[in-house]
């Protein structure tokens, strides 16, 4: 894997990273009930692909 190839999997993960701590935030303060437990998982879910691209960008 290409140095450059390592920078893009670096970037999706922090993308992705931000994506997630926004969903959280955003489903802990204006949301209850189902819909919360909803985001939450899925925020959760989110960071099996950024453990994967951050493995990714280190080797």
């Amino acid at each position: 894997m290409t140095s450059m190839d390592k920078m893009w999997a670096s970037f999706i993960a922090i993308g992705l990273m931000i994506a997630a701590s926004v969903l959280i935030s955003f489903a802990r303060s204006k949301t209850t009930g189902v819909v919360r437990v909803l985001l939450s998982l899925v925020a959760f879910l989110m960071f099996i692909p950024i453990l994967l691209y951050m493995i990714v960008s280190m080797f």
